[in-house]
């Protein structure tokens, strides 16, 4: 873990623009992103869809006053489990110079505990199956492979 202290906590508006530079530089995502300013409006109206919402919350990770990482948490209720909830975590981005510090870990760890604290049964995220040595850090956290996911693009 780096020398300063991580701090994690709820995303604000005024860190958009260092959130879109962490998605626009992840060429392996596939996710389109970019920080080119035309293109903030779109990323503006998402952050506010994320606000408003009681069941998601978009996080920074903050280091020294700079975002160094980010992610998303969703609380999901199902009839499965005797109606249990679970978090889902998506989103997950480390600034690329600072992989391997732990800071990966310290945001996932704080997504586990805040489900714990929830009640919730489970913590579950997906990962692009690509992204062969970000498989391997979830399975050292101690994530198991269980699903097999699919997806329809729309747009």
């Amino acid at each position: 873990m780096p020398s300063q202290e991580l701090l994690i906590r709820e995303a604000k508006e005024s860190d958009l623009p260092s959130l879109i530079d962490l998605f626009a530089a992840d060429a392996m995502g596939g996710h389109g992103d970019t920080n080119d300013p035309s293109a903030y409006h779109d990323y503006l109206r998402a952050f506010r869809v994320i606000e408003a919402s009681s069941d998601q919350t978009l996080y920074a990770a903050e280091l020294g006053g700079e975002v160094v990482g980010t992610f998303q948490t969703m609380a999901t209720t199902s009839l499965t489990g005797k109606g249990s909830s679970a978090m889902i975590i998506e989103a997950v981005q480390t600034r690329a110079e600072m992989r391997g510090q732990g800071i990966g870990a310290a945001m996932i760890n704080f997504c586990i505990e805040e489900a714990k604290s929830r009640g919730m049964r489970m913590v579950q995220l997906t990962s692009n199956a690509v992204r062969k040595d970000a498989h391997r850090f979830y399975e050292r956290l101690g994530f198991k492979p269980s699903h097999l996911g699919f997806k329809m693009i729309l747009k």
